[in-house]
């Protein structure tokens, strides 16, 4: 378009100094032919600056006509890797201090952009599970209304059950409301790769984990345990009995002790569910069980039957945690002189089948170095 442009012009810029020129001679005068070469060379001279003019409008028409074409990525079947000026929100580009702020609130992060490029010069999640850190650039996704909230509720083991220890196995099962379970992807590669997204009824798409940590010698400890240590850990990838029953078996169970289990439920992608308001009940739920072969089936704190009468239960409940906390201590001690060769070489957690207990290296079993798609350790 641009040659198509300045050929023509160029054109009338050499029509225009042949006839000033003419005009000249057959006025006659040097003065005035000299003149009129003058205005022809000014003539010429302009229209070159037109040309020039015109060259550079047509360049910026151009350049603007690509700008258009790559704006409309996406979707739209352009540059995907532009974004959609309609997917600009606004509300990232305040801190959040103003007239609404209350106090001993903090500044947000800001950014014109949808924060696209935060994770430059930062090492990618890129799909799978970095230990030493990452930054993830993945959008967050759909969110349901409050309506359709995640909940959950262990079903079993309940706070206090006293559960037989191994070789016993121990099914843990969870009743979970608004979440269409079922759908786990290939932790391996796609680790938080993609967004959460909601089914047609609005609810999340996604799955559940059980995951069963060692509370030592307490079945309350007022120190945090340490997340990279756990008894059992399982993703539950199924869809359970449709109505939003989930559960997963521990083959074997476990040694006599005080637990921990807890659900952590997660869209396909294995990120955190994401919820639309800040003031909700939690989506999430733990219970406390003990195991030992002292009064098992009973229950800590409703059982009247485990040694004929609530007394008798009293001594009974004393007995099954004494012997959990007993066998808490010689677990620990046990994990700690194994730990003694095996912590360099990564997180320390359960040994055996599975990882089920002991001294487990909880974090060698998420991320390239061992697949993992049915095992009772899946994330």
């Amino acid at each position: 378009m641009l040659f198509n442009t300045v050929i023509p012009v160029l054109a009338l810029v050499a029509g225009l100094a042949d006839a000033a020129g003419g005009q000249g001679q057959r006025k006659g005068g040097g003065g005035f032919q000299q003149s009129s070469a003058v205005a022809a060379s000014s003539v010429a001279a302009s229209s070159v600056a037109s040309v020039a003019s015109v060259a550079s409008v047509a360049s910026v028409a151009s350049s603007a006509a690509v700008a258009t074409a790559s704006s409309t990525g996406g979707n739209g079947g352009g540059n995907a890797l532009a974004l959609d000026p309609n997917n600009v929100q606004t509300g990232s580009q305040s801190t959040g201090l103003d007239a609404t702020a209350e106090p001993g609130q903090s500044a947000s992060l800001t950014d014109d952009a949808n924060f696209i490029n935060f994770c430059t010069g930062k090492t990618l999640t890129n799909g799978l599970q970095v230990k030493g850190g990452s930054c993830n650039g993945i959008v967050m996704g759909d969110i349901p209304a409050n309506t359709k909230m995640v909940s959950a509720v262990m079903i079993g083991p309940k706070d206090g059950d006293i559960v037989a220890p191994s070789p016993q196995n121990i099914t843990f099962s969870v009743q979970i409301a608004n979440l269409q379970a079922g759908s786990f992807t290939n932790p391996d590669d796609t680790y938080y790769a993609a967004p959460q997204a909601l089914s047609s009824s609005g609810v999340i798409i996604g799955h559940t984990h059980i995951t069963v940590q060692s509370l030592g010698n307490s079945l309350f400890p007022t120190t945090p345990l340490d997340p990279t240590v756990f008894s059992f850990f399982k993703g539950i990838n199924d869809a359970g009995n449709g109505n939003g029953l989930l559960s997963a078996t521990l083959s074997g169970g476990l040694p006599p002790g005080n637990y921990r289990v807890c659900t952590m439920t997660s869209a396909s992608n294995h990120q955190p569910v994401l919820m639309p308001v800040a003031q909700r009940g939690a989506q999430d739920d733990c219970a406390r069980f003990i195991v030992s072969a002292t009064n098992a089936g009973t229950n800590l704190f409703t059982s009247n039957s485990a040694a004929g009468g609530n007394a008798g239960n009293g001594n009974a409940a004393s007995s099954a945690v004494s012997e959990a906390a007993t066998s808490a201590v010689a677990a620990t001690s046990a994990a700690a002189a194994q730990s003694t060769g095996t912590a360099t070489a990564g997180n320390t957690g359960n040994t055996g089948k599975g990882g089920r207990f002991g001294g487990q290296k909880g974090g060698q079993r998420f991320g390239r170095p061992r697949k993992f798609s049915a095992r009772e350790w899946v994330a």
